[in-house]
């Protein structure tokens, strides 16, 4: 599994050509692999997509996973997909998906994708228009993260997101 999360975070991290490469390896190495071809590589390709700024694509590939997804480790596909609604403009859908997400701490544990669906959430909320709810999100992540390097560009971002909503 650790083959697969360094693969899928190259890819959300914007290096999509070592990603690419690797999901190729992947995919030649287990080709018979449930987990791997049903689970991993749709996650990788549609984190790919969501980097292109295809976010019908991502969300087209991980479809196949919906009856699934909370057997899905720590629930990346849906924190993917949650992050293609929002790139879509459909913040219901982007809401139903990061709520998944914090409804679920016990798949999720203490990888980031916890956090970041506070982020997502407040996203979500703020596109819908829904300022108290969207205000209240960023809190919940911004609390999250206080401890966390200042410098750190998505934290930097979530709180210049959170003081335009004041």
């Amino acid at each position: 599994m650790l083959f697969q999360l360094k693969c899928w975070h190259l890819a959300v991290a914007g290096d999509v050509t070592p990603a690419e490469k690797l999901a190729g390896e992947l995919n030649s190495k287990f080709p018979l692999n449930t987990v791997v071809q049903r689970f991993w590589l749709p996650t990788i390709r549609a984190a790919v997509a969501m980097e292109h700024k295809d976010a019908n694509k991502a969300v087209e590939l991980l479809r196949q996973m919906s009856p699934n997804e909370l057997g899905a480790p720590y629930l990346i596909p849906v924190y993917v997909r949650g992050r293609a609604y929002l790139m879509q403009g459909n913040g219901s859908a982007a809401t139903a998906d990061f709520q998944m997400i914090i409804d679920h701490p016990g798949i999720v544990l203490a990888s980031v994708v916890g956090a970041l669906a506070h982020l997502g959430l407040a996203r979500a909320y703020a596109l819908q228009g829904d300022t108290a709810k969207a205000r209240a999100a960023y809190q919940d992540f911004l609390t999250l993260w206080k401890d966390a390097d200042p410098d750190i560009p998505i934290l930097i971002q979530a709180k210049a997101e959170y003081a335009e909503l004041k």
